[in-house]
C-alpha cells in the first residue's frame, strides 16, 4: 500500500494548512498592493488631490475582509455544497445566493474599516448612493467568488488525485462480474494515473465528508464519491456497523467501547484511534463487538 507518492502527501499534511493561508495572502496582499499603487497613479494623471494614504484604505480594507470573513465562509460553503457540474441547475441558485451574502458581508465590513481609519485623520469617508455602489462592487465580487471557488475545487480535486481516490467497481462489458456489485469485496482506488485495488475487509473505518466518504486503510485516507447511507448498504453487516450519523466502524478493528455521562459512547480500536459513537446506536455495537470489547457500564 505504502508508495512514494503517498509519502510525499502525507509529508506535505503539516504544512498543508500554511501552504493555503500563505497562497491567499500572498495573491490577496499582491492585489493590494498593485491596486493601490495603479489607483494612485491614475488620481495624480488626472490631477486629484486625493492623499496616497486613501487607496491604501481603500484595498487593504477590502483584502482584509476577503481573508478573515469571506474566505473561510466559501471554504465553509463549498466543503459543505461542493459544486458538481452534473447537477449544476440545481445548485446554482444556491451559489448565486452565496454570492450576493459574500458581497454583502464584504461591502459592509470594508466600509465599517474605511469610516474608522478616516476618523483617525479627522476625515468622513463617502461609500456614495448605496444602490449604486452595492451593484458595482457586486459586479467585482462575483467575479472574485467564481476565481475563489474554481480554486479551492480544482485545489480539492488535485488534493484527491494525490492522496488516492476510491470507486466502486464497474461491470464487466461482457460476461458475469467477478464479485457482487451490490456488496464490492475490493474497491478501485486511482492515484495520480495508477490503480490498486483495497480489500473492503481492510477498511478500519469509514467517515462521512461532504460529498465524499472516506476509507481508512492503513493510516491512508481514500475519498469515495457517496453518501454514507449508500456505502452502508454496500458493506457487510457482519463485519461494519453504523456507529454514528458520520461514521462506520471495522468490527474486527474495536477494542473497547468507552461509555459517556451524555449517553454517546467513545469507540477505541486496536491502533489507539479514537471515534465517536451516538447513543442511537451504541447498544447495538456493544452487543456486536461482544462483552470482551465492552468497558464496564457501557
Amino acid at each position: 500500500m505504502s508508495r512514494p507518492d503517498s509519502m510525499s502527501y502525507e509529508r506535505y499534511l503539516p504544512w498543508r494548512r500554511w501552504v493555503e493561508i500563505g497562497f491567499w495572502v500572498a495573491m490577496i496582499g499582491a492585489n493590494c498592493v498593485g491596486n493601490s499603487i495603479t489607483t494612485v497613479m491614475d488620481f495624480r494623471r488626472g490631477g486629484s488631490s486625493i492623499q496616497a494614504w486613501e487607496p491604501v484604505v481603500w484595498e487593504t480594507s477590502s483584502g482584509l475582509m476577503w481573508l478573515l470573513l469571506v474566505l473561510p465562509a466559501i471554504a465553509w460553503y463549498t466543503r459543505r455544497f461542493p459544486f458538481q457540474w452534473g447537477n449544476w441547475r440545481r445548485q446554482l441558485s444556491g451559489y448565486l445566493g452565496a454570492s450576493i451574502l459574500v458581497c454583502l458581508v464584504h461591502v459592509l465590513g470594508m466600509v465599517a474599516l474605511r469610516v474608522l481609519a478616516y476618523r483617525t485623520q479627522g476625515m468622513t469617508y463617502d461609500f456614495g448612493p448605496w444602490p449604486r455602489e452595492l451593484f458595482y462592487e457586486y459586479l467585482k465580487d462575483i467575479r472574485s467568488f467564481v476565481y475563489i471557488v474554481v480554486t479551492m475545487e480544482g485545489y480539492r480535486m488535485l488534493l484527491r488525485r494525490w492522496q488516492g481516490e476510491a470507486s466502486l467497481l464497474d461491470a464487466p462489458d461482457e460476461g458475469p462480474p467477478v464479485e457482487p456489485l451490490e456488496r464490492p469485496e475490493r474497491f478501485l482506488v486511482r492515484k495520480l494515473g495508477r490503480e490498486f485495488l483495497v480489500a473492503a475487509n481492510d477498511i478500519e473505518w469509514l467517515q462521512a465528508s461532504g460529498n465524499y466518504v472516506n476509507l481508512r486503510v492503513r493510516g491512508h485516507d481514500y475519498p469515495l464519491r457517496s453518501t454514507i447511507a449508500g456505502i452502508a448498504g454496500k458493506l457487510d453487516p457482519g463485519r461494519f456497523a453504523r456507529i454514528h450519523r458520520s461514521y462506520i466502524v471495522n468490527l474486527d478493528q474495536v477494542a473497547s467501547i468507552e461509555p459517556l455521562d451524555t449517553g454517546d459512547a467513545r469507540i477505541h480500536l486496536k491502533d489507539a484511534t479514537a471515534l465517536p459513537c451516538s447513543r442511537r446506536y451504541r447498544s447495538d455495537l456493544r452487543e456486536r463487538v461482544g462483552g470482551e470489547n465492552a468497558t464496564a457500564g457501557a
